[in-house]
């Protein structure tokens, strides 16, 4: 990716270069073009396009923003109640991610979601347990995990 993204930056200067300006708008012109030429030739390349990681490091953080706020509002609910009739609980949920970047990643994001808290992670980095403030259904959690993080997460790494 890095090598991409280098190209790119390489192929806005030579624009530069030929347009004889040397600013801001013809650089940015120059990187658009340099997009193009990558994009016609991306199969030639041994990584995948790298736009498609930028756009998948955009989702993950979309996702993320998204289950914050949808978190926040659960535990204000739970906090705001009469009657606190919590099931607070720790689940083992075992992770398909191989990296320790891409754990490092999840187990961060679990954590800063409000109301959850990655507790440990197993010896050999498939299993993460987690505590969660409020769990009324284990399975519920886990495919949540999964289907928004853990998802995000491969495609960003794929």
């Amino acid at each position: 990716m890095s090598f991409q993204i280098l190209l790119n930056v390489f192929l806005a200067v030579i624009w530069m270069f030929l347009k004889n300006e040397f600013n801001g708008s013809t650089f940015i012109i120059g990187y658009v073009l340099g997009l193009g030429i990558m994009f016609v030739f991306r199969h030639f390349f041994t990584e995948r396009f790298y736009l498609n990681r930028v756009k998948a490091v955009i989702q993950l953080t979309l996702i993320f923003a998204r289950e914050l706020i949808l978190s926040n509002v659960s535990v204000l609910k739970v906090v705001l109640k009469p009657k606190l009739d919590m099931r607070p609980g720790i689940f083992a949920f075992e992770t398909v991610l191989t990296k320790d970047w891409e754990i490092t990643i999840l187990s961060n994001l679990i954590t800063l979601t409000p109301g959850t808290l990655v507790v440990e992670v197993s010896e050999d980095n498939r299993i993460l347990y987690i505590h969660a403030m409020d769990i009324a259904d284990k399975e519920e959690a886990v495919d949540s995990i999964k289907n928004t993080f853990e998802k995000a997460i491969m495609e960003v790494s794929k």
